[in-house]
Formats: structure tokens, C-alpha cells, sequence
């Protein structure tokens, strides 16, 4: 499976990319939308600050990035 956003990516930069990711990152109880450290935090940083698996949010919103994608 090819990666549509790198790991060092930030979730801002993930859910302006793929708009789909944002129904993710609230589907895991995440707030990042209109968060000011949005734009700082990684996928990792999200995860480890609100006690999430950090491999389950890459691919739930790996999923998303790839079904917006094949549109």
C-alpha cells in the first residue's frame, strides 16, 4: 500500500489534503479541526497526546486518504 501522505506530514496538512480524513480524525475523538497545533502535530504527536494507537489512526486515515483519492 502506497503511503498518499509521508510520516512527518502534519494532520492539518493531512485534512486539507484529503477533506475524507477529517471524518476520521473525529471518528477517533481527536478535535484537530480548528486546532492551532494541528499544524504542528504529525500523526504520531496526535496519537501519543491523546493516548491513541498510533498505527490504527495512520491507517484509518490512510484508508480515507486513498478512498478520496480514487474518486
Amino acid at each position: 500500500m502506497k503511503r498518499k501522505f509521508s510520516d512527518d506530514a502534519t494532520m492539518d496538512e493531512i485534512m486539507h489534503g484529503s477533506p475524507a480524513a477529517i471524518r476520521v480524525v473525529l471518528q477517533h475523538g481527536l478535535l484537530c479541526v480548528g486546532c492551532p497545533i494541528a499544524s504542528f502535530h504529525t500523526v504520531s504527536d496526535a496519537a501519543r497526546e491523546h493516548d491513541l494507537n498510533a498505527d490504527q489512526l495512520s491507517a484509518d486515515l490512510q484508508a480515507a486518504v486513498e478512498s478520496s483519492h480514487s474518486d
